[in-house]
């Protein structure tokens, strides 16, 4: 019996959602999954229906009665026109391919090896799209300091005005300022996720230990040792922070509404700052890898920037390694001799 899911999603897919839920992906991860899905499925029936690759309206497209006998049907052709379609219509980079095809990879997987109610894999053999390794995008020690000032600057005029007699002034005005520099801070010296900071609960910090626990992805707890900068910030924030109740009222970051501060909110506010420093291109993923570049190139050891990151691969931390190394080579093709023969 096909079961009626509210999202209009294949029993299948609803129940390989489900499975990953249950092994606490990240709930991005988790949308990622049903976007990339969904739109896999819709293209197969597209096809199915004799429908041009560039005549398709996804919108249009009804996938909820889809059975294991049609999804048993595709084929590893079926998925590399796909992958074609990605490339070519909608230009979709590499990494971004890369995304999508472990999704479909591991759906089918599911459907082979745990669900069983295909035989075979169609999706198995097929290879990742070549991705041309970037090295990460970070701020030197300058630039990292300019930032920090732009936002103790600001700091600094809510602090002064709050001592101001003759001005009144809201909660949001407040706290904001201040709020935002302990923010800037923790990304430049802790090198946490955005999902991170916003989720940071007050019961995560031990002020008197200088600690805090971080939920990273799949839910996965780490200890981050808070040094004297970041402890001297949140202590400020704590000063002016409101005191809410309700559902939010755990949250270390509030919005001006009282609310737990939302991943845009903190996004739009670090762009803020860094377009007053003058840093262009830059993201709050780019404080991450600032964070980490600078305690590398500082003598942190990779495997215990690997502790500090989150990271499960010892590989994903050692791109790090990479940048220092780039960074030597510019040095000596910037030695004014280099050019003489």
């Amino acid at each position: 019996m096909i079961k009626k899911d509210p999202e209009g999603l294949p029993y299948l897919l609803r129940d390989y959602i489900n499975y990953n839920t249950n092994l606490n992906k990240s709930p991005n991860t988790i949308k990622e999954y049903k976007y990339d899905l969904t739109r896999f499925l819709k293209f197969m029936v597209a096809l199915s229906n004799g429908i041009k690759p560039e005549s398709i309206d996804f919108s249009k497209i009804d996938i909820s009665n889809i059975s294991s006998d049609f999804i048993s049907r595709i084929d590893s052709s079926d998925i590399y026109e796909y992958m074609s379609f990605l490339a070519t219509n909608l230009e979709v980079g590499p990494a971004t391919r890369a995304r999508k095809l472990a999704a479909i990879k591991g759906f089918f997987k599911y459907l082979t090896t745990k669900a069983n109610v295909i035989h075979n894999n169609p999706a198995k053999d097929i290879e990742t799209p070549k991705i041309n390794k970037r090295l990460p995008k970070y701020l030197s020690i300058t630039e990292s300091q300019k930032l920090l000032e732009k936002a103790k600057e600001d700091n600094k005029n809510q602090l002064s005005r709050l001592k101001d007699p003759d001005k009144e002034l809201t909660e949001h005005q407040k706290y904001l300022g201040i709020r935002d520099h302990a923010m800037v801070t923790l990304f430049l010296n802790c090198g946490m996720r955005l999902s991170e900071l916003v989720g940071i609960n007050l019961e995560h910090i031990k002020f008197d230990e200088a600690i805090l626990t971080v939920i990273g992805k799949g839910n996965k707890e780490r200890t981050v040792y808070l040094n004297k900068a970041c402890m001297n910030v949140i202590n400020e924030y704590m000063n002016v922070r409101p005191n809410i109740t309700g559902t939010d009222s755990t949250a270390l970051f509030l919005s001006d509404r009282k609310k737990r501060i939302s991943n845009r909110m903190v996004q739009t506010a670090i762009s803020e700052y860094l377009e007053a420093a003058g840093l262009k291109g830059y993201s709050t993923h780019k404080l991450r890898h600032t964070a980490a570049t600078l305690m590398y190139q500082n003598g942190v050891d990779v495997r215990a920037l690997q502790e500090i990151l989150g990271h499960e691969n010892i590989g994903t931390t050692e791109i790090y390694t990479h940048v220092d190394n780039y960074q030597i080579r510019q040095a000596m093709e910037n030695n004014p001799l280099a050019n003489l023969k």
